[in-house]
């Protein structure tokens, strides 16, 4: 079985941008959701998966990503999916580990968390000097809750 192990963080200032070293616009919506599971599709780029995640809270979920056609997921996004989450991905490497800090934006704006997934729970990484508090375990972080409860509305 796929497991996701990943801590998220909110970000104290903007010094994180200048080790950039990729970054991909994103564009998601959840095609259904429950307290077990949601179901996203994500376009990035040129790619589209789907995606089904356990509704677990806290930092080790089951996940499991397929890649489906561009096409297909444009439209499962324009047609059948719930609010619209659009951000930014940005990646950088610190210590051993690869960060990925999402911008979001539309009605998400000014939100800016940063995730890091690691090989076990317990594993140790070092933290950046922009690295805030760990909202890992706040349900409001998760996308399928920003989906739902935009950030601005707070």
């Amino acid at each position: 079985m796929a497991k996701e192990i990943e801590r998220k963080f909110r970000i104290l200032n903007d010094s994180w941008r200048s080790e950039v070293q990729a970054s991909q616009p994103m564009r998601q919506g959840y095609l259904c959701g429950n307290t077990r599971a949601s179901v996203r599709v994500r376009v990035s780029g040129d790619r589209a998966t789907l995606n089904i995640k356990s509704a677990t809270l806290g930092v080790e979920r089951s996940e499991f990503e397929y890649p489906v056609p561009l096409d297909d997921a444009r439209v499962l996004l324009d047609e059948l999916a719930g609010a619209i989450i659009e951000k930014s991905r940005h990646e950088l490497r610190h210590g051993d580990h690869l960060w990925e800090i999402d911008e979001f934006a539309g009605l998400n704006q000014g939100l800016i968390v940063a995730e890091v997934e690691l090989g076990d729970a317990k594993e140790s990484f070092a933290r950046p000097g922009w690295l805030g508090e760990e909202v890992s375990h706040d349900p409001r972080y998760y996308n399928t809750e920003l989906a739902r409860h935009p950030y601005t509305r707070w």
